[in-house]
Parts: C-alpha cells; structure tokens; sequence
C-alpha cells in the first residue's frame, strides 16, 4: 500500500455490482469505459489549458458469468478438451480475448473483478499492480482463516500443499496506463468445469484448482466476500469509492 495521504487527494473509484451478465456484454462493457479514459488521456495530452481537461473516472466492476471459457492472446486453443457440440451440450461459451495468460473457466458462484483503473492516478508498475490484485485476493481468504499465497512463477493466488491448488486467476491488459480485465475467485464454483480444459495452460499433476468451498467444506455468502473484497480494494490500492 502507498503512504498515507490526504483523503480528499485519493483517487475515486466508482463501484458497480452487474449481478450476473453474459461475457460478451461484460467485455463490450470493459472496452467502452476503457476507451473513454484512452481518448481522455489522448485529448489531455495534446493541451495545455488545465481547464480543458477531460478527468479520467476509475471503476471497479463485481459480477458472475454464465459457464464460459475464455483463451488468452498467449494461450493455446489445444488447451480447451471441448469440442463445439460438447461446449453447446454443456451450455458453456467459449472467447479467444486480448488479456494475458492462458485458459481459464468463469461461472456461476464465481465472484469476477474487472478494475478499469487509470494506473497513473495510482501508480505506473504492471508487476506491483498485479502483485496489488493477487494481495486484494489473499487478504479476503485471510478473513476465513484460509491461508493463501503466490508461487513463483506462476501467476494468481494459491493454496500451498500436496497438491498446491489455485484458487484465483488474474489477466489483465491495458491501453495507455488503463486497465482492462481482471481476477476470477473461486468462492462457490463448480470445480468440475475445469476438468474439461487445461487451466491456465498449467498441466502439471502437482497443480489444480479449488475454491473458497471446497477448502472450508460449505458455501459461502458471495455477498459478504465482495464486501471484503471491495474493503481490501480500497486499503491496498488506497482509493475511495465515488
């Protein structure tokens, strides 16, 4: 977390919660609010009138999707075990999308996070914002008394153990210091979507995934992790909601 500063001084963030909404009008949605702060960064740069300036909003975007896998631009289709009439069978969708990494699955009881933050009102380091993202991600499972962490080398927050587990995925992308993407946290998933895919193109017998369920043996409120989550948000990256 950065110093402490004048509260009037932190940067504003403005908090959706979607519910559940479909990849694709999600994605769109994601495209939309970062090229509005990508054409407000361009139109500030080209000025020198303070007064001119266009300011470029932040946003921390909450919701659920219905089954779906989604291939990063790095990932191998190979890694996708389904073909299109066992996808269509099984009612899951299936984007190739511009965030890093490889596959991975979102679902119901998933709760994903898709900050378009403008780094420059934060700070300008790829590696310490994800950093910041997996930190969101492991003090929320810390509340539930489940022990989490990082593996070197590998992306995303885990469970140390034999074998270790993943319980969060992050990708993300930006434009000109403008985040796009996110994380994906198992809270109450149907673990048995990610039998039909390599995850995260990581095949490795040492290495699966989990969730926040499995791990504690019920489910949990998804509405009280988000809160935590959203509390976190605001600590680590030290921001305000708007």
């Amino acid at each position: 977390m950065s110093e402490t500063k004048d509260h009037n001084l932190l940067p504003i963030v403005e908090v959706e919660h979607l519910g559940v909404m479909s990849y694709a009008e999600a994605w769109d949605y994601q495209q939309v609010l970062q090229k509005k702060g990508v054409t407000a960064r361009s139109h500030n740069r080209k000025i020198a009138d303070e007064s001119e300036r266009i300011a470029i909003k932040n946003y921390l975007l909450f919701c659920q999707h219905p089954h779906v896998y989604t291939l990063g631009k790095s990932g191998s289709v190979d890694h996708l075990l389904l073909n299109e009439a066992e996808m269509k069978e099984r009612e899951v969708e299936y984007f190739k999308i511009n965030r890093g990494g490889d596959i991975t699955y979102h679902g119901p009881g998933q709760i994903v996070a898709y900050p378009i933050f403008d780094l420059e009102q934060f700070f300008t380091d790829v590696h310490r914002y994800v950093r910041s993202l997996e930190e969101v991600v492991i003090a929320t499972l810390a509340d539930y008394g489940i022990l989490a962490t990082r593996i070197k080398g590998y992306t995303g927050v885990w469970l140390e153990g034999s074998p270790n587990r993943k319980i969060c995925a992050i990708g993300v992308h930006m434009s000109r210091w403008i985040t796009l993407h996110g994380f994906a946290f198992n809270v109450n998933t149907d673990l048995d979507y990610f039998n039909h895919i390599v995850p995260c193109g990581i095949d490795d017998k040492d290495k699966t995934v989990t969730s926040m369920a499995a791990e504690l043996g019920k489910n949990v409120e998804i509405e009280e992790v988000k809160a935590k989550l959203l509390s976190h948000f605001c600590r680590i990256f030290d921001f305000k909601v708007g």
